[in-house]
């Protein structure tokens, strides 16, 4: 038997994606780029009904601010998307809220001095309380990333140590996922088959493209029909608030016109405690927008982000930080992982459908009743998307394995180390959270706590902490080849690949007056 050729069972390493249809600089057609920016809007709405859904309840309010506060979120969420596409890393990135801001969220809502409180006003003390902590927490991220001190930083990531990061931010949000679809099996179920099938359906490139849309019109009619039909009528509250159509009480109190605009709910009031715990989250977000920022460079076919283009997209991140304390959204801002995944599952990283999509966030955040029929859907619906997005972020990250030697033995040991602890430590503070009512940390000191619980109970960044610290002590300078450094050094300056004008120069002719550094 003739043997096997080499070239027969490996695969070069490349720079870029095959296989996507439109890369960052490439579009649609107008009437698909608005199809697909309409797509992106309705998925980013998971996310920003879902936190304020859980939040304001706690906080003492009532649907009416439910309502005001998603609509807020979407607003500022479609100013911060045109801010990082066009002046940040302007990689086709939708900035959304986090999951990493809700440890020091809740410590706040539960802060002694708000006990005494009347709903109302508990609401309202509580939500500026909030407000202050993010404003003081955003200088973090616009020092960090205007100083280039996130670039001087960058230096020490290498493909190895960026293979778990990366790979955390998607996989590291399993409880998102099933969990979540597994309240309500005869939405989540079908949605997640249907989805599936439509996607991956090569011979009409049309349904591939809008299976989202497709998908969800048909579950959403399905779950509609189930409840007009009365199928929940007798089953238990929280069977009914994850299947029923009209439970998330967002149309019948949205307003139809509203704007929203800084300060609407009082002046901030600001607290060190509250500040410091905030930060933490700050730097969690941080680290998981650095990871998702490279994974949408590799989604859209582009390099991946040159140092200086990285902080200065962490920078306007800070910024959208900053306004989201000031707007009084109940969350700070990140990339949203779900909408990169996106751009995986359609292959289109258009730059021009991710600003689309943020002209419908602000204008439907504005028109309240049309925006609130949307928000409406079912979040069971979304969770069973997030299992194909979040895994598909996932895999871009171990895609990052292809430039490093994986037979090495030190490389196996990081990788394994960092993704099991990446998983494990948050998972762990996530059930001592749930049984105790308190994390892990349970000291005096109120931010002390936050800080660690924060931190800890973030897969990127634990990912980051173990991968970064063991790459670069266990033999780094022997092992430059087997981490990967010859390919990711060229991408480590603006002039390094010739590439990189193409995809990251400012517009307007802006880099006249920010020279890449």
């Amino acid at each position: 038997m003739e043997a096997v050729k080499h070239e027969e069972i490996s695969h070069p390493a490349m720079d870029q994606l095959q296989g996507l249809e439109y890369c960052i600089d490439s579009n649609p057609s107008w009437g698909e780029a608005v199809a697909m920016g309409f797509q992106h809007y309705i998925l980013s709405l998971g996310t920003a009904v879902m936190i304020p859904t859980f939040l304001v309840p706690l906080m003492g309010g009532n649907d009416g601010d439910k309502a005001r506060v998603v609509q807020t979120l979407l607003f500022v969420q479609g100013i911060n998307t045109l801010l990082q596409t066009l002046f940040g890393t302007r990689l086709p990135t939708v900035i959304g809220a986090s999951y990493a801001y809700m440890v020091p969220i809740i410590s706040i809502i539960n802060d002694s001095s708000f006990s005494t409180l009347d709903d109302s006003q508990k609401f309202n003390s509580t939500m500026r309380a909030v407000q202050g902590a993010l404003i003081v927490a955003s200088s973090v991220q616009i020092i960090l990333g205007y100083s280039q001190l996130w670039a001087i930083c960058s230096r020490f990531f290498s493909p190895m140590g960026m293979v778990p990061v990366i790979s955390l931010v998607g996989f590291g949000l399993l409880d998102r996922g099933f969990p979540v679809v597994g309240r309500c099996v005869e939405i989540g179920v079908p949605m997640l088959i249907l989805f599936v099938v439509f996607s991956q359906i090569k011979t009409l490139p049309m349904l591939e493209r809008f299976a989202l849309l497709f998908s969800i019109a048909v579950i959403w009619a399905y779950a509609h029909l189930l409840t007009a039909s009365g199928a929940y009528k007798h089953r238990p509250e929280i069977t009914q608030m994850n299947c029923r159509t009209d439970r998330a009480n967002l149309i019948s109190t949205a307003p139809w016109i509203k704007i929203p605009y800084p300060l609407q709910w009082g002046a901030p009031s600001f607290d060190a405690g509250h500040a410091f715990g905030m930060m933490a989250a700050v730097l969690v977000s941080l680290v998981e927008s650095t990871g998702a920022f490279k994974a949408a460079a590799r989604l859209a076919s582009a390099t991946p982000p040159p140092a200086h283009v990285l902080s200065r997209g962490i920078g306007w991140q800070g910024i959208g930080i900053l306004l989201s304390g000031l707007f009084g959204t109940l969350s700070g801002s990140a990339v949203s992982i779900e909408n990169v995944g996106l751009l995986g599952s359609t292959r289109v990283g258009s730059r021009r459908v991710i600003q689309i999509s943020a002209g419908f966030m602000i204008f439907f955040s504005m028109l309240g009743k049309f925006g609130a029929l949307f928000a409406s859907i079912p979040f069971t619906i979304f969770a069973a998307v997030y299992c194909v997005f979040f895994g598909l972020v996932g895999s871009i990250g171990l895609s990052f394995m292809q430039f490093t030697n994986m037979n090495s033995m030190r490389n196996l040991f990081i990788t394994g180390v960092a993704m099991f602890l990446g998983l494990s430590i948050p998972n762990y503070f996530r059930e001592y959270s749930t049984a105790a009512r308190h994390g892990p940390s349970h000291t005096k000191a109120g931010w002390f706590n936050d800080f660690l619980n924060t931190i800890f109970s973030s897969s990127p960044a634990v990912a980051l902490i173990v991968a970064v610290l063991l790459d670069n002590t266990l033999d780094y300078k022997d092992s430059a080849k087997d981490r990967g450094m010859p390919w990711w050094v060229k991408f480590r300056t603006f002039k390094g690949d010739t590439r990189n004008e193409e995809f990251y120069t400012l517009p307007f002719n802006l880099n006249r007056f920010f020279p890449p550094s």
